[in-house]
């Protein structure tokens, strides 16, 4: 194999495991599509074990923050929940030293997420 070769293959593997590793927003948003809805945030939030750190409508751990708190004190200070959307999206571009791994959620799980958190916090 030439050496141009060898180099066009070393970048190909290594677009290749940056996509895999770390997938651009349009990919998330085409493979990861959902229908946002309550229930279906229910449904993720099970899938990705968020209540194994949180506690969510009252049930579940506390290593992390309640998030029952943080839709409650966002009612009021982020109504849009415009820090909590960027923070499902990427956690570590928030803060990053979060122990909170990337799910690499799309842009519809998140809405779902917020729906289904919003669903169960106390008013």
């Amino acid at each position: 194999m030439g050496r141009w070769k060898w180099i066009g293959l070393v970048v190909l593997v290594i677009v290749i495991l940056r996509f895999v590793t770390n997938p651009p927003r349009f990919w998330l948003n085409l493979t990861k599509r959902v229908e946002p809805s309550a229930a279906v945030g229910e449904r993720l939030v099970d899938k990705y074990g968020c209540r194994g750190c949180h506690r969510i409508g009252g049930v579940g751990a506390l290593t992390g923050p309640d998030l029952d708190a943080v839709i409650a004190r966002d009612r009021n200070v982020d109504p849009a929940h415009v820090t909590l959307r960027l923070w499902l999206r990427d956690p570590k571009k928030v803060r990053p030293n979060t122990p909170m791994p990337n799910f690499h959620l799309s842009d519809s799980e998140v809405e779902a997420i917020i729906l289904y958190l919003e669903s169960v916090a106390p008013k």
